[in-house]
């Protein structure tokens, strides 16, 4: 769709924002002529579109931006039943959403997926003439062209080629991805991490998720799998986890396991925020309980930050507070196992998400193909 000149210019753009085509040339390394012709092409296509005025000591310069409403996505979510369907625009902003059936039998999800799009699009015919991919996120390990579920634990699948099966039935392009890395994509496209090159996603729900950007791309490894913390090993001979090892992190940190260990202490919390209250009365389990899984955390994150040296991490959390007595044990933990001299100095972000935030990841990942083509790293 875009050739390589024209892929290098959205880019920067989705890194950076709205640019002059004097920095967008300096940025990537033509002549402001050869950058204008460009540009100019891609506005002609209704790609990009002249912003701003900005008025310095030279001549003024138009700022050049992603035009919104060039290209339309779908994100679906697998996370979650029923699962969410959205309709998006190219900067993340949703237009629409419903919901399908829940399924863990991938043809009965493509045709879901492609039923479904008549009614999602219905009202909005401009969509309907741009819909340009379809995203799915999902819980598992997902290939490098981003078409092939490895293997998924929740779903019970091994080498399933959904993103095929799901352009078979509907007609549009498809990609899908891992849900944190997802959200770590959606997080550098439109998010807070737009200009940080070197960042990591922790998603705490009823499991663990995390991704890496570096160099502003997202990582991968050799393999899909880097970022899989929720099956480190936290607690040698621990609980049994699902993968089929014992004492990972999602066994000990997760909202399930925290659930599950209010349970078996006898305590009536069916959610972070009516633990924290239990430990402000001072009941010894909910006190411990906090104090187990906010250490797992931290020791974790203290990993990631002595292994990879982010800019940022950035945790997102479907519920509770991380004000409260859990927060306050994952910094203490994180800055107790860093080195000494990496204390402090990498800023921790925590943000509560809606249940938004995985199908808009997964549209990401169709707007981050639309632009730029597959992150293969």
């Amino acid at each position: 769709m875009f050739n390589s000149s024209q892929r290098e210019l959205l880019r920067v753009i989705s890194e950076s924002g709205p640019l002059s085509r004097t920095d967008l040339a300096a940025a990537i390394g033509l002549s402001k002529a050869a950058m204008s012709g460009i540009a100019r092409e891609l506005i002609d296509r209704g790609v990009l579109h002249e912003t701003e005025t900005v008025y310095g000591q030279g001549r003024p310069s138009v700022l050049l931006d992603l035009k919104p409403e060039c290209a339309f996505f779908i994100g679906i979510s697998l996370l979650e039943d029923p699962a969410p369907m959205i309709l998006s625009d190219l900067n993340g902003n949703i237009i629409a959403r419903q919901q399908l059936p829940y399924s863990r039998d991938p043809k009965v999800i493509a045709n879901a997926i492609a039923y479904g799009l008549p009614e999602i699009l219905k009202g909005h015919p401009q969509a309907s003439s741009k819909l340009a991919g379809i995203g799915v996120a999902l819980s598992g390990f997902v290939d490098e062209k981003q078409a092939t579920c490895v293997q998924s634990t929740l779903l019970g699948w091994q080498d399933v080629p959904l993103a095929e099966l799901i352009r078979q039935a509907s007609g549009v392009d498809t990609f899908i991805e891992n849900d944190a890395k997802a959200v770590a994509v959606s997080e550098k496209l439109f998010g807070i991490a737009r200009d940080t090159p070197n960042f990591s996603v922790v998603s705490l729900g009823d499991g663990i998720g995390c991704a890496h950007v570096i160099d502003g791309r997202l990582y991968r490894g050799n393999h899909g799998g880097a970022g899989e913390i929720a099956h480190a090993t936290i607690e040698p001979g621990g609980a049994p986890c699902r993968c089929g090892k014992r004492g990972c992190l999602d066994t000990i940190a997760s909202m399930k396991a925290i659930k599950e260990m209010a349970r078996a202490a006898g305590l009536k919390c069916t959610s972070l925020s009516e633990l924290e209250e239990e430990a402000s009365l001072g009941t010894a389990e909910a006190v411990a309980i906090i104090h187990k899984a906010g250490a797992a955390l931290g020791l974790a994150i203290s990993h990631l930050i002595q292994m990879n040296d982010p800019g940022m991490i950035l945790v997102i959390h479907v519920e509770g507070s991380f004000e409260g007595l859990f927060g306050t044990v994952v910094q203490q933990a994180v800055e107790a196992n860093v080195l000494p001299r990496y204390a402090g100095q990498t800023p921790i972000r925590t943000r509560r998400v809606d249940s938004d935030v995985w199908a808009r990841g997964a549209a990401s990942i169709a707007a981050h193909n639309f632009l730029i083509g597959p992150n293969i790293s």
